[in-house]
């Protein structure tokens, strides 16, 4: 399974609760989007996770921003994911970013409002923000291998799904 989270804004611990963190414990791979805010947040969810893969977003501090790219490429099940916290320009810059990766799919945060768009040549997932939705529903990703495709749902950390989504392969 691959779980996704996003804008975290804490100054430490991962503020994961309930089924939020057993999905980031039952996990292969976690990404995160960006936004830990403070490195004790980065080492909480380091220590949760069994392989974290993350972004540095526009409130990390200096220590993360030194161990977290900007953005990266992130391969799971034959996915290709483009990873960024946000771009300038909105979903058209996110779809030129994703794009420019060569991405089946592109991970973003910052909005702090979880979705899926699946309507253009890239897909635009956000996983929400599991600890401060700022009037948004809190939420996570989770994706599973099915076939040939993933499964994905949006979850509240309450374990209630709200929206599940199909990303296929190009093939």
């Amino acid at each position: 399974m691959l779980t996704i989270v996003s804008d975290t804004h804490r100054t430490e611990g991962h503020g994961l609760r309930d089924r939020t963190l057993e999905a980031v414990r039952e996990a292969e791979l976690v990404i995160h989007a960006g936004d830990f805010n403070r490195e004790p947040v980065l080492d909480a969810f380091e220590r949760e996770a069994s392989e974290l893969q993350g972004v540095y977003g526009n409130t990390d501090d200096a220590a993360i921003r030194e161990r977290l790219p900007e953005a990266r490429n992130v391969e799971y099940a034959g996915i290709r994911f483009a990873v960024t916290h946000t771009r300038r320009g909105g979903e058209t810059a996110l779809a030129l970013f994703g794009r420019e990766r060569d991405a089946d799919v592109v991970v973003f945060g910052h909005t702090h409002r979880p979705t899926f768009e699946a309507g253009g040549p890239v897909s635009l997932l956000n996983p929400g923000s599991h600890a401060q939705p700022r009037g948004n529903r809190a939420a996570h990703a989770e994706l599973e291998v099915t076939c040939d495709a993933l499964s994905g749902k949006l979850v509240t950390p309450d374990g209630e799904v709200f929206e599940r989504f199909r990303i296929d392969p190009r093939g």
